[in-house]
């Protein structure tokens, strides 16, 4: 056992710590001596956007400890920052095992730092605490949830005043504080009471009010008001919000996929909570060809990501990626607001650098600024806050499935985007369409792009080592053609530099230096490449473009771009 190791698992045995966790050490230093070295090995990085991690003792793990000692950190921030009055703070959580004991544990540290906690009363979408932030005048914000991941995991994302997740300076001088706290005695445990104020109905009547506000057909909703949805939460905080909505938007023959809609950290049904993944959707899709339904909706558990799938006219459904998803309400957005007249040259969307290319051509030809920015809707919230009074978001998105409209929530949100993606289907039908048709409609007019993600998880000490590795080669000896196609552009944003490479001429890339790297190909290909900030997996984004003039020849193209796509991830050796 390393020195390190070994002296952390000392002090979790003859520490202040309680019986049931200093059992469960002993029973792996006796039993499982791997499981161990992995949960002791680090600590638990309380990185930009919060800490996640597998739920268990060990310094390298989410447990009550590394919550605890975190929230210190973040209090003793937040209180340097805010020092002429009581400080402020949203705290929510969501369906995962021990979620609502880490909400307590959050709350409990706070208060006792002499912080007002304003504490949802039950399992909470993340958007909805982005909005509580803003609503109640709050500095800071904290949200207990591992959001997608496998149940094994919890996590803890951190909010700032704006009611988006920390960015400069904030993350780093948070970072600061955590790292200060170094034992569980530095850590104030005892509850105040008359500093934590449960909430609930009084945030989520305002949430629901300003979501409806969105709303710019309801004479569509009205004449399909039993428009036919399917909707799964994945046994999240969807549950409760979603159908909500939509109701209050008009809707009125909402079908819940009912195994689904128990809340259950298990997640019982799934493998992954993902609406990604095919087979988290599998029950919603075959409830909806039963009932063949206009639409179909999902959430993950924090309900800040969606899942849609629409049908193809011929009983079975299309499971849209989240390029699509952000396409549809974009191009849904931007036209109406044409329509009506309210595009004046200073309104813009936001995508991020691995997001389609095809939302920067809908805004040009519909007179709307698009701008990128860095993997993370965090960044997507820090551009909303860079605007604020100068240009009005309309929406901006990322390919992981996450959207957002208006700016009254800064980060992802289900709750919005089925409710404008419902509306949106409404309308297609009064025009004898579904959105699947509009989708088609979409890449005729403005072009047709194809992407597609591939994530290689490495778990583990070794696979963080091995992720590191993989990306100094790819630096180190990058390619000059992929799949028989001339790379001829390298941007690098962690060293901040564009790479001609037919000319070798280089030029600085104006993002913050991140952990991308990007192959632009001859034939407007692009390959991305980048761990991820939150999992431990590399992720690879490739995204290809076809001609596509007929509707006739749209699964041509599709075949066409997908075989492009699988020959680039051959060529990769990545399968």
């Amino acid at each position: 056992m390393e020195k390190i190791v070994e002296e952390r698992v000392n002090t979790w045995l003859n520490g202040a710590y309680d019986e049931e966790t200093k059992a469960e050490v002993w029973d792996m230093q006796r039993h499982r001596p791997d499981e161990l070295q992995d949960a002791f090995y680090k600590e638990l990085e309380f990185g930009t956007g919060g800490m996640r991690g597998i739920m268990g003792a060990g310094t390298n793990r989410m447990n009550r400890y590394t919550v605890a000692m975190a929230t210190q950190g973040l209090a003793n921030y937040v209180r340097k920052c805010v020092t002429e009055r009581q400080p402020r703070m949203a705290v929510a959580y969501d369906s995962r095992n021990n979620s609502r004991e880490f909400s307590e544990i959050v709350a409990d540290v706070l208060s006792a730092n002499d912080i007002k906690v304003f504490l949802f009363n039950q399992i909470t979408p993340t958007p909805e605490l982005s909005f509580s932030i803003r609503q109640l005048q709050c500095d800071s914000g904290v949200m207990v949830t591992a959001s997608h991941n496998p149940k094994e995991y919890n996590g803890y994302k951190a909010y700032w005043n704006d009611g988006g997740q920390l960015v400069p300076p904030h993350d780093g001088n948070v970072i600061a504080e955590v790292r200060k706290i170094t034992s569980i005695d530095d850590v104030k445990w005892t509850r105040k009471p008359e500093n934590v104020q449960y909430i609930g109905e009084e945030v989520h009547t305002p949430y629901m009010e300003r979501i409806k506000s969105l709303s710019l057909h309801p004479e569509a909703i009205q004449k399909q008001h039993d428009l036919k949805i399917v909707y799964t939460p994945l046994h999240g905080t969807g549950v409760y919000m979603i159908p909500r909505s939509l109701k209050n938007f008009g809707f009125d023959n909402v079908s819940l996929v009912e195994k689904q809609a128990v809340p259950d950290g298990n997640f019982s049904t799934v493998v992954s909570p993902n609406p990604e993944e095919k087979a988290a959707m599998r029950m919603a899709i075959e409830q909806a060809e039963k009932l063949q339904a206009d639409l179909v909706l999902a959430s993950d558990p924090d309900a800040d990501r969606i899942g849609v799938a629409v049908p193809k006219g011929d009983g079975s459904y299309e499971l849209l990626n989240g390029n699509m998803t952000l396409t549809l309400l974009v191009r849904y957005l931007l036209k109406e607001w044409k329509r009506a007249g309210k595009i004046d040259g200073k309104q813009y969307v936001v995508k991020t650098v691995v997001t389609t290319e095809l939302i920067r051509d809908i805004a040009r030809k519909e007179g709307v600024a698009c701008y990128d920015v860095l993997t993370g809707f965090k960044y997507i919230a820090d551009k909303i806050l860079e605007l604020e009074g100068k240009e009005q978001f309309i929406a901006g998105g990322e390919e992981s499935f996450g959207c957002l409209a208006g700016d009254f929530v800064r980060d992802k949100d289900a709750v919005i985007s089925c409710s404008l993606l419902a509306e949106f289907a409404a309308l297609a039908k009064t025009e004898g369409k579904s959105l699947r048709d509009l989708l088609i409609d979409t890449y005729i007019e403005y072009g047709y792009y194809r992407e597609s993600l591939l994530s290689i998880t490495k778990k583990g000490q070794s696979g963080a080592e091995e992720i590191r590795h993989m990306m100094e080669e790819y630096r180190e000896h990058p390619y000059s053609s992929i799949h028989g196609i001339e790379v001829v552009r390298i941007d690098d944003i962690l060293l901040s530099t564009s790479t001609d490479c037919r000319t070798g001429a280089k030029t600085p890339i104006q993002q913050p230096k991140s952990d991308v790297l990007q192959f632009h190909l001859a034939d407007g290909s692009k390959v991305t490449m980048r761990p991820s900030g939150t999992e431990p997996k590399i992720k690879f984004y490739f995204s290809v473009r076809e001609k596509l003039e007929r509707r006739e020849d749209y699964d041509a193209a599709v075949e066409a771009a997908e075989a492009k796509i699988e020959g680039i991830i051959q060529y990769m050796k990545l399968k």
